[in-house]
């Protein structure tokens, strides 16, 4: 089986939204000291490679735990956009050149290449977005989940969150950030898992993503 992290690691320095502290991971005991090693970590639930569920954007609707388990697995397909330039949006051109293999897919997952700016400021710039034809097909799909290897679903100026609120507002699915190695998937279905940890009342939570090739 052949399996491929999607996954950026969660360290001190790492890019985080603006505005956003950093992560810290504080050792709290010692091999010396305790015998063992054990590390206090600290960081807002958005941190890194992470998931949205409708409540991050909304009061009173379906938060992480309230999924079921099956939410988050399930046959992937990755779309590419990296021949984007920069600012220019996603279209349903992009998925269409895929034909029913964008219908059968439970989870959409959009190559656009800007994980190549990890770690840089130019990943906080005008990296390629979904239009709102594309954010409606996935609305009167079924899908899981949607996912990017950018940091958000919406532009970094849009301090509206059109596409957040648009995407939860009726509908229970996941939203991902901050993916990478999209362009190691292929044009083919695969499995795809995107597992958070399970905290009470969860806004969001960092994954590690997965694609594997049986």
């Amino acid at each position: 089986m052949k399996v491929i992290d999607l996954t950026h690691t969660i360290k001190e320095d790492m890019p985080v939204y603006p505005g956003t502290e950093t992560p810290k991971l504080t050792t709290a005991n010692t091999y010396e000291k305790d015998g063992f090693k054990e590390t206090r970590i600290s960081m807002f639930s958005h941190t890194g490679t992470h998931v949205d569920p409708p409540a991050h954007i909304f009061a009173g609707r379906t938060t992480l735990d309230q999924f079921p388990a099956s939410q988050f697995i399930g046959k992937a397909l990755v779309i590419n956009c990296s021949k984007l330039k920069e600012g220019e949006p996603i279209t349903m051109k992009h998925i269409l050149q895929y034909g029913e293999k964008a219908e059968k897919a439970e989870f959409l997952l959009f190559h656009t290449g800007w994980d190549k700016y990890w770690g840089t400021e130019d990943y906080f710039g005008n990296y390629p977005c979904i239009d709102m034809e594309v954010l409606d097909y996935i609305l009167e799909g079924d899908y899981k989940g949607i996912g990017f290897d950018v940091i958000g679903l919406d532009p970094i100026d849009d301090v509206e969150l059109t596409r957040h609120k648009k995407l939860f507002q009726d509908k229970d699915i996941l939203n991902m950030e901050n993916l990478t190695n999209l362009d190691q998937c292929g044009e083919e279905l695969f499995w795809f898992g995107c597992f958070p940890l399970k905290t009470e009342d969860s806004d969001g939570a960092p994954i590690r993503a997965m694609a594997w090739f049986e």
